[in-house]
């Protein structure tokens, strides 16, 4: 699967193009190019896509819905090239006013993609809980308009963001340092939060890297707002965790619809969470961490092996497994890492994205199953998870230092017609040796 491509650009043939292309492909985000809507019909029903970028200018009416049903029973995410008002731009998830630079666009589509896998996860999980006979709730994105933080101190360009925000029915709040950001964030929920990047952007890189230590407000996504023409270190800020990076020439509406389309994707990902979460106390689920049990993981896994081979996508499982050392030794005595359990569970379950299905296969052993994720993304994925958690210490008892827990990884990835539980075994074969 390695060589097929996953994005689609429809385009005339130009330097710009191939720039933007050959970037992508460095990225990972392999492309292929379509110079008509005649071509792009053909690569994206013969081709596993995951997305295209359609320049507005090369398309007529209709023509989107046209190339998004030719992908079924995939969600093709399309990213619009062009101008607002052009024919088309209505029907695209995101519209840039001028091609973004590669590293620009990457988080973009993975941010698309992964909104899409998820409204198909939630398809399939609803099936699940109903063949065993429970009712997944549809998700309530509620009525309250979008939540967004605006962090940093007054200035005419961020003012004027906050007032396009406004202007697009959303309530933003300002926050005029680091410190009164944590503090609204610590009271309140936001849907996305808007970063005003000054010459060091230090006040900005503190706060994202205070909310990607926070299990709660680790997925907000974050747009940095830059104050100078400058040329950023992208791959550095979309390291630490910013979705966007808005450079100083982009005209604050368009800064402000990005914002906004971040912050719909959050909050109907939050919703999406929600359903999922109002199963978790049902008899189907772990007792003790709400998470999958091993019966309800085998049969979802099944429905998830079969969606995948139907559209076309990737498919990992990872295991996580409590190491056997001295330390956890200790710990189990006394009934300590028992105890801790209940509470690593909850947190596989905050830092999992709402379309991964995470389960508790054993007293001390996890599994997430990664839909649309490679062998490579779901290991990042499953030691990203573990390393937060090995970040938390865990009582001990009395007169004892507390513990912490650094669990195994294993990874597999599904292949060809293989079974569901072979994957599953692949990946807990992958585990450390004890």
């Amino acid at each position: 699967m390695e060589s097929d491509p996953r994005v689609l650009v429809v385009a005339d043939a130009d330097d710009q193009l191939g720039s933007l292309c050959e970037g992508l492909d460095r990225l990972g985000w392999r492309t292929v190019t379509a110079r008509s809507l005649d071509a792009a019909l053909l690569a994206s029903s013969d081709l596993p896509v995951d997305a295209a970028v359609v320049d507005l200018n090369v398309i007529g009416e209709g023509a989107l819905g046209r190339l998004r049903d030719s992908a079924a029973p995939r969600y093709l995410s399309i990213l619009g090239i062009g101008a607002a008002s052009q024919a088309g731009a209505a029907d695209c998830d995101l519209v840039f006013s001028a091609y973004p630079h590669p590293l620009q666009m990457a988080p973009r589509l993975e941010q698309l993609t992964r909104a899409a896998v998820a409204e198909e996860e939630f398809m399939l999980r609803q099936a699940t809980f109903a063949a065993h006979g429970v009712e997944l709730p549809e998700p309530d994105t509620g009525e309250t308009p979008l939540q967004i933080l605006t962090a940093g101190a007054a200035d005419r360009r961020f003012l004027a963001l906050s007032n396009a925000l406004t202007a697009a029915g959303a309530e933003a709040v300002a926050a005029p340092t680091p410190y009164t950001a944590f503090d609204y964030l610590h009271e309140r929920a936001f849907d996305a939060a808007v970063l005003w990047g000054d010459r060091s952007h230090a006040p900005a890189l503190s706060i994202a890297a205070g909310m990607r230590r926070n299990t709660r407000l680790y997925h907000i996504p974050l747009t940095l707002y830059l104050r100078e023409e400058t040329q950023p270190d992208l791959a550095d800020l979309f390291g630490r965790g910013f979705a966007d990076v808005a450079a100083a020439a982009t005209p604050e509406e368009e800064t402000a619809e990005r914002v906004l389309a971040l912050a719909r994707n959050h909050r109907r990902r939050q919703a999406l969470r929600r359903a999922l979460d109002a199963v978790r106390s049902c008899d189907l689920m772990d007792a003790e961490t709400g998470l999958f049990s091993r019966d309800l993981f085998a049969a979802h896994l099944a429905r998830i092996a079969k969606g995948a081979r139907a559209r076309n996508r990737p498919l990992s499982v990872c295991v996580l497994r409590v190491p056997a050392n001295e330390a956890i030794a200790a710990a189990r005595q006394g009934g300590w890492l028992e105890r801790a359990m209940p509470q690593i569970g909850a947190m596989v379950s905050r830092l999992v994205r709402v379309e991964d299905t995470a389960a508790r296969l054993s007293p001390e052993t996890f599994a997430l199953a990664l839909p649309a994720t490679d062998h490579a993304a779901a290991r990042t994925t499953a030691e990203r998870i573990a390393a937060v958690i090995a970040c938390t210490a865990f009582d001990a008892g009395r007169d004892r230092s507390p513990f912490v827990v650094e669990l195994d990884v294993g990874v597999a990835e599904l292949r060809g017609e293989e079974t569901p539980a072979s994957l599953l075994e692949r990946a807990s074969a992958d585990l450390p040796r004890s």
